[in-house]
């Protein structure tokens, strides 16, 4: 979780009068159709400010899963792809004792200071692994960012885990060091 929705979320019950959870049970009591109206209930019948109760209907509608459960629901169908996942895992976890591995819907990201590294099941074959730097050129192999937008600068493409390979590791190794 972010410094931002954790500071948001600490200061929900001064700012709001209620904390996440019980915001969540009362949410949970109306069972709201759409996150408007949801929204609207908030703001119209508590006060509560637009930020705020954006916040508490998003986090309300999340299911609160483990990490694993996380990681298990991408890779469902995708088994072939786990070994790839697992080898990229056991490289960045020794660069660190700040590594962080913050599995989410639909990826995994990776991060020291910031993250650093993301690694999504992009197709049955496939797992992208983006990775962000400060100032890198484009390659072949490694592209630009596609899919991934402005939360990394660059994309390798990996559908076995012989692709995991020393060249890989570097540059894991830098955007991990760029990270601090």
């Amino acid at each position: 979780m972010d410094k931002a929705l954790e500071t948001m979320i600490a200061n929900m019950p001064e700012k709001t009068g209620k904390s996440l959870e019980e915001w969540k049970q009362l949410l949970k009591k109306k069972a709201f159709a759409k996150h408007g109206e949801a929204m609207k209930f908030l703001k119209e019948e508590h006060k509560v400010t637009h930020g705020f109760a954006n916040t508490i209907v998003q986090l309300s509608k999340e299911k609160n899963e483990e990490p694993e459960d996380l990681v298990a629901n991408q890779y469902q169908g995708k088994e072939d792809l786990l070994p790839i996942y697992k080898k990229l895992l056991s490289v960045v976890t020794t660069f660190g004792d700040d590594v962080t591995v913050t599995p989410k819907k639909t990826s995994v990201s990776i991060i020291r200071k910031r993250q650093f590294a993301l690694i999504k099941p992009a197709t049955k074959t496939r797992i992208d692994l983006g990775l962000k730097f400060n100032d890198k050129p484009t390659t072949e192999r490694l592209e630009n960012s596609g899919p991934f937008g402005t939360m990394c600068t660059h994309r390798v493409r990996l559908s076995d885990v012989g692709q995991v390979d020393a060249e890989l590791e570097a540059w894991l190794k830098e955007a991990y060091e760029q990270a601090e």
